[in-house]
């Protein structure tokens, strides 16, 4: 196996990874389908094996691991991912009723009737323009009548990437930014089409996912929950020694300085009415934790050196680790002997300091009885963070971002 992964282009640079249903939604940092897949394979896992992401977000280690017969588990803290994944994994709708739902939509759109479903926010014009939080308004309203549940996600799930596009929110960053008043003025998007070419768009990647998963001879199982690793695995969703396989990408720092996935998510839960709490502030690192020794020796070498920099900055970085190594603990103990852990991530830089999150991972998992397998590395061919930015924040001084990602692969003794 291994003398076969060394002939894998990690990379993926031309493959595509829009593929079946992965087209459904963008979501930050999200991990290309291309890694978990060669990793199933890699590994030779069998039907019916249970697959856990921890971290699940969009779903793309969920439904690759359901198109190679294993049973998938996700759990994530933000609703949006889990009503994302959920969407995404589901493979028992009615390709004609799907259509059939969809062609009465588009005429539902020609003289669109009804009361438009309104939420109740004090800014709302802020982020909407009037027609548009109207049009929201009315498709909310013609999905809320949609008596299929199954395809009633689906809706709901074009519905968020619609409102996201349709918004005065800047595309090309995760975070709430509004457009400028030059930009406001030429901004008029018509979210009926938006929402059309979207159905249309994952229609199509439905009905691929739902051709690969009907040709399967075991019919694999997904279940997609609300909860946070840091704290705890419930006990009604995994038993200890039960996981097969962990296949996951991890936060890469904390969600003030990395990417904040709440803000991502704000406006599309507002309007479909899962808002639950502040998902940044519940990430990893969103509490501050007092500082602590964590026999990783390079991370800790690296800690000192921020703190000596800038000690603010310091305990941001103790309180992130300090949340993934309790993760790691939680995910260990559901994990069979000689099951594997599978964590994709980038090191970044805070105060000018390259941090050891990859070593730091083989670090976590080797305190809780696995072995380092393999570590493969690839360059990020695309990816929305400039290639330099300024961790100093100090003008004119400039340093290099995340370019590449390490495959970790850990093996439980």
């Amino acid at each position: 196996m291994i003398q076969e992964s060394k002939e894998v282009d990690w990379t993926f640079l031309n493959e595509n990874t829009r593929e079946f249903t992965h087209i459904y939604h963008d979501y930050p940092a999200r991990m290309i389908p291309q890694i978990p897949r060669n990793i199933i394979k890699l590994l030779e896992e069998k039907d019916g094996s249970i697959l856990f992401d921890p971290y699940c977000g969009s779903g793309s280690s969920l439904v690759e691991g359901l198109m190679a017969g294993l049973n998938v588990i996700g759990t994530d803290i933000n609703p949006l991912a889990k009503l994302i994944s959920e969407a995404k994994t589901e493979y028992g709708i009615d390709p004609n009723a799907l259509n059939n739902e969809i062609d009465r939509f588009v005429e539902f759109t020609m003289i669109p009737k009804g009361k438009p479903k309104l939420i109740v926010k004090e800014n709302l014009e802020f982020w909407f323009k009037p027609n548009v939080i109207k049009s929201i308004g009315l498709i909310l309203r013609y999905i809320s009548k949609i008596k299929d549940p199954k395809i009633r996600k689906f809706f709901e799930v074009t519905a968020s990437e619609t409102i996201r596009e349709s918004s005065n929110t800047r595309k090309s960053e995760f975070k709430l930014y509004r457009y400028n008043e030059g930009k406001l003025k030429t901004h008029n998007p018509d979210a009926f089409a938006i929402m059309k070419e979207k159905l249309f768009r994952n229609f199509k990647g439905y009905e691929a996912y739902h051709k690969k998963m009907t040709e399967l001879k075991y019919k694999p199982s997904s279940k997609i929950y609300l909860a946070n690793t840091v704290n705890q695995i419930p006990r009604n969703i995994l038993r200890e020694d039960s996981v097969d396989i962990v296949i996951t990408s991890p936060p890469y720092g904390d969600s003030h300085t990395t990417v904040a996935y709440g803000q991502y998510s704000k406006l599309s839960s507002e309007w479909l009415g899962i808002l639950r709490s502040n998902v940044d502030s519940v990430s990893m690192g969103g509490k501050k934790s007092e500082p602590i020794i964590f026999g990783c020796d390079e991370l800790d070498e690296s800690i000192r050196e921020v703190d000596e920099i800038n000690h603010k900055r310091s305990l941001e970085v103790y309180s992130f680790y300090s949340d993934l190594r309790n993760s790691i603990n939680n995910v260990s103990s559901i994990i069979k002997k000689d099951g594997y852990a599978c964590y994709v991530v980038a090191n970044r830089k805070v105060a000018g300091v390259l941090l050891p999150t990859d070593k730091s991972i083989v670090c976590f998992f080797e305190s809780n009885g696995f072995k380092h397998f393999e570590t493969f590395t690839r360059g990020i061919p695309n990816k929305r963070m400039p290639s330099k930015n300024s961790p100093s924040n100090k003008v004119g001084k400039l340093d290099d971002t995340m370019t590449k990602e390490y495959i970790i692969l850990m093996k439980k003794d």
